[in-house]
């Protein structure tokens, strides 16, 4: 009787849009304002869901928690807000006497005003074109300053189309100021301009593109500036012609389609390289490591920069953790000139101080390198890699030069020593570890293999590289060559051009013969990418992709949570073999790689 009158007088005198719900979600009372929010004569006794297609149960978790729900109507928006009136709160629905008092706030106008402030909100973006200084060096003076013109015109057009601010601080880098309206045309429109300014002709054998980054979600201007140039930074290590957004909490890509430009220009090297040797000179000791279980490219590249401390007069170390079998012959080579002294982690850690320098090669995520306990006891980290650069990189990075175009890390190391070093001081067993590495991730000169690669692998024969003992480091054993072949005869084509196989076995070899097997599939007629899997002695999944260029592989890989290179790419799962492969197979059908 007292909740009866007590429901009488809020309907009569709410001056706001207001009913009541029984627990049965029927509407017991209404406010005569309540036709600003329905359109009908009256609503009692209508079913609330009925009416707002919110069920009962979350009108009173709202009432519980004390939180509002929100319902559109008559081209308006309404707040909901709900508490208990009568019965027990506690036991909610299970009373019959529990019900709801919902009051309605037009908040239409609250709405816009946030939608409009949203939809203004001022991002700063940075745009790079990737090989200006590449099409300047391969064109006349005539036709550089007609592209140079026609990519800033290009550019300049751009941004007047979306109304932004443009400020252009080199030849290839410009600064805009855009709105989240457009950020949001930017990402529905997939990017489109990434592609449209490669239709600009050039006498280059390559096209434009361009690299964004763009800074969203800061606190301020200086803070989405600083935002803007983590994600450029970041489209750049990996090989750039593709689009990055940085917010609070992760990154987020557009584009990526086609393989890094070489870069012609070796002043970088250079740079890179007396850096290098400065930063030797000023520590206390350097300990060189690459990635877990090291491969040849590794392993060279760290002998390589073993030459370059050797300079600095230091104590200088290799950390090595286990290798597979294919590392036996090479590293007993190296073990056996006494000129490398090869430590474990711990003794590493017992060793170093924080003047230490630590150098990483092949390898930047902190997940891949050989200690990275190592890495967070030393104030100075120097790393070397050939990889695209990857969100969870190490931080904290002294030196840091990555080029993705690059063949792999022993190429990179072995131009930063044709500027330090006369080659006659360079030993056979370094010349020969550094080709070994070139030779090993361009598959013997067969993929990735740039001009510079070549020009690196040249200076290395002139420095002493034996090629046919090098060619003894690729040599098997007949155990791993049955289980090569084994997986090569067990390949599944699927489509026609893609072929997957399983390589049985857990054993440390298993990423090597899943990556020689995925190199001998792509040699099939017809096939444009491979992937095979197989455990290794941990019982990891290991998945090796390769591509012709016409599937992106790293893409691939990348949503698997691997990565790579367009062409070469990889990952470490927790996934059955059998199983990762079908998620492979099942991707590459939602992204219309290949056929439904």
């Amino acid at each position: 009787m007292y909740v009866g009158r007590i429901e009488k007088l809020l309907a009569y005198y709410s001056p706001l849009p207001m009913c009541i719900v029984n627990a049965q979600g029927k509407v017991t009372r209404a406010s005569s304002k309540i036709a600003e929010v329905f359109k009908y004569d009256g609503i009692v006794d209508y079913d609330i869901f009925a009416l707002t297609g919110i069920k009962m149960p979350e009108f009173i978790k709202a009432a519980e928690e004390d939180k509002p729900l929100y319902i559109q109507r008559n081209d308006k928006k309404f707040r909901i807000g709900c508490s208990f009136l009568g019965g027990d709160p506690e036991e909610k629905a299970e009373n019959e006497n529990l019900s709801v008092v919902m009051i309605f706030t037009d908040v239409t106008a609250y709405e816009k005003l946030k939608e409009l402030y949203n939809s203004e909100r001022v991002y700063m973006m940075l745009v790079n074109v990737d090989n200006f200084d590449e099409l300047s060096a391969s064109t006349s003076d005539a036709v550089e300053v007609r592209i140079a013109a026609t990519i800033e015109r290009f550019i300049r057009d751009w941004a007047a189309d979306m109304g932004a601010m443009i400020v252009k601080y080199r030849d290839n880098l410009y600064e805009l100021a855009i709105t989240h309206r457009n950020y949001e045309q930017l990402v529905a429109d997939k990017f489109s301009v990434l592609d449209k300014i490669k239709a600009i002709e050039t006498d280059a054998d390559f096209p434009v593109t361009l690299s964004v980054g763009i800074g969203m979600g800061a606190k301020t201007l200086a803070e989405s500036d600083d935002y803007a140039q983590e994600a450029l930074d970041l489209a750049l290590g990996r090989g750039g012609d593709q689009a990055v957004v940085k917010n609070i909490k992760n990154f987020q890509y557009y584009g990526g389609g086609i393989t890094s430009v070489e870069k012609r220009n070796k002043g970088k090297s250079r740079i890179i390289g007396h850096a290098l040797n400065t930063l030797m000179s000023q520590s206390s000791q350097i300990f060189i490591m690459g990635h877990k279980n090291p491969d040849m490219d590794c392993f060279g590249a760290a002998l390589g920069i073993h030459r370059l401390a050797s300079l600095s007069g230091k104590d200088t170390y290799i950390v090595l953790g286990d290798s597979n079998e294919s590392m036996t012959d090479i590293i007993a080579d190296a073990k056996e000139t006494g000129a490398y002294e090869f430590i474990s982690e711990e003794k590493a850690i017992s060793l170093a101080d924080r003047n230490s320098l630590v150098v990483v090669v092949d390898a930047h995520r902190p997940m891949l390198v050989e200690s990275l306990r190592l890495v967070e006891m030393v104030e100075k980290l120097a790393v070397i890699d050939h990889h695209r650069k990857a969100e969870d990189c190490l931080p904290n990075q002294t030196l840091s030069y990555m080029e993705s175009y690059a063949s792999s890390a022993s190429e990179l190391v072995t131009e930063i020593l044709q500027y330090i070093i006369d080659r006659k001081n360079l030993s056979t067993m370094e010349a020969n570890g550094l080709l070994a590495g070139i030779m090993l991730d361009t598959n013997r000169f067969a993929v990735k293999a740039g001009v510079r690669t070549f020009e690196a692998a040249s200076w290395l024969k002139r420095a002493g590289a034996d090629l046919q003992h090098v060619r003894k480091y690729f040599q098997d054993n007949a155990e791993n060559f049955r289980a090569r072949a084994e997986g090569i005869a067990n390949a599944r084509i699927i489509d026609g051009k893609i072929a997957m196989s399983i390589c049985d076995g857990h054993t440390i070899n298993t990423q090597i013969t899943n990556s020689q097997v995925a190199d001998e599939l792509l040699t099939i007629k017809g096939i444009e990418a491979s992937f095979v899997a197989g455990r290794n002695e941990k019982g990891q999944t290991v998945v090796s992709a390769r591509s012709l260029g016409t599937i992106n592989v790293q893409y691939v890989m990348e949503h698997f949570g691997g990565g790579g290179h367009m062409n070469t790419a990889g990952v470490r799962t927790d996934t059955p073999p059998e199983e990762i492969l079908a998620d492979i197979e099942d991707y590459l059908h939602k992204s219309n790689t290949i056929g439904g």
